[in-house]
């Protein structure tokens, strides 16, 4: 499927196949279908600072697929397998034009094509993962065990752009901790939190594939690739050096909750809330944060004292939160969490507690 988009570098939009982001503009990374071939190592970067790609390509290939979603639309992405029994993870708008009564085909790296049920989804996160039945034991990539990626270090990303299977392309952490505002498969947006980004070469095809460091294990998944637009604003080529993908704490918790439950249930706030960026908060002379603008009946913020007017100018320990912020939160908590919230009420400060539910 595509690679989506993100509000931090500019306008931009997305399109089918290859979406883009806002600020940098990030687009959905989908493609053709094709086979994928190889088999696993582990690498050192050398000197030059980059990883040893012919060492890890062929570990990890074996364990990229491509996926092809037809239904009401169709569209074609990557996926990478999570378990020896058929459990494959990609990205939730990669499946979208089969949901919910259309066929995913996934293409293993010796070409066998194999029908798949879908496990559970969470556009949330833009993650799903799917079930293949092999009738035999599958090569299965290895995890990171933390989001602990430095920026500087070298990566690689694997995956079937344009419909090119067994495509490698290697280049660097650039940042983390991105926060980046991407379309939905099915409409809307949602925010990619502690994304990674990499001038790794990710082109429509590669969403769903795999972002792994110098020893071969999962780091992210890719998903979102900036794009520039054209005179009329619309996003136009490939890659351009700004790739985003979820980062492996994420697609661990968010698998996990999905192979154990078929879905992924996030609290809420119960709130909704509009940005005051620093500019306009120096002109108040009040602190930049977000408004509330309106409360869930019965809802945490409601329950914990919250009102409609107030500015909130810390979330969860972080000053000046945004939008991306409250996201991040809520990606990332459980059911009971509780949050603390610094408001400004009427020129006078106070904290509240929200438990989320």
């Amino acid at each position: 499927m595509c690679a989506q988009r993100s509000p931090e570098a500019g306008r931009r939009g997305w399109r089918g196949p290859a979406l883009a982001a806002g600020a940098a503009l990030a687009a959905l990374a989908l493609g053709l279908a094709g086979g994928v071939l190889g088999a696993r190592l582990a690498a050192a970067p050398d000197p030059t600072g980059a990883c040893d790609v012919a060492e890890v390509a062929p570990r990890v290939l074996p364990t990229i697929v491509t996926i092809s979603a037809t239904g009401a639309g169709s569209g074609t992405g990557s996926g990478a397998i999570l378990t020896e029994d058929g459990a494959v993870v990609t990205n939730d708008h990669v499946i979208t034009p089969a949901v919910p009564d259309g066929r995913i085909e996934v293409i293993l790296a010796d070409g066998e094509r194999l029908p798949a049920e879908l496990v559970g989804r969470d556009p949330q996160t833009d993650l799903a993962v799917l079930n293949v039945e092999p009738g035999r034991a599958l090569p299965t990539i290895e995890l990171a065990g933390s989001d602990d990626v430095a920026i500087g270090e070298p990566v690689v990303a694997l995956g079937a752009p344009l419909g090119l299977s067994s495509t490698v392309t290697a280049g660097i952490v650039s940042a983390t901790g991105r926060s980046v505002t991407v379309p939905t498969g099915e409409g809307g947006t949602t925010v990619l939190t502690g994304a990674i980004q990499t001038d790794a070469s990710i082109n429509p095809g590669n969403s769903g594939g795999a972002l792994v460091d110098c020893d071969g294990r999962l780091v992210g998944v890719n998903t979102a690739i900036s794009t520039v637009p054209d005179s009329a604003g619309q996003p136009v080529g490939g890659s351009v050096g700004i790739g985003f993908a979820v980062p492996v704490g994420t697609v661990r918790a968010i698998t996990d909750e999905l192979l154990e439950h078929g879905r992924v249930e996030h609290p809420s706030f119960g709130m909704t809330v509009s940005a005051l960026p620093p500019s306009a908060a120096a002109r108040l002379g009040v602190p930049p944060g977000l408004v509330v603008t309106g409360l869930t009946d019965g809802g945490s913020a409601q329950a914990a004292g919250l009102r409609v007017g107030d500015l909130i100018t810390s979330l969860d320990g972080q000053a000046a939160p945004t939008d991306s912020t409250l996201a991040h939160v809520v990606v990332h908590a459980a059911d009971g969490d509780e949050v603390e919230v610094d408001v400004l009420r009427d020129g006078r400060s106070r904290q509240v507690t929200v438990t989320l539910r």
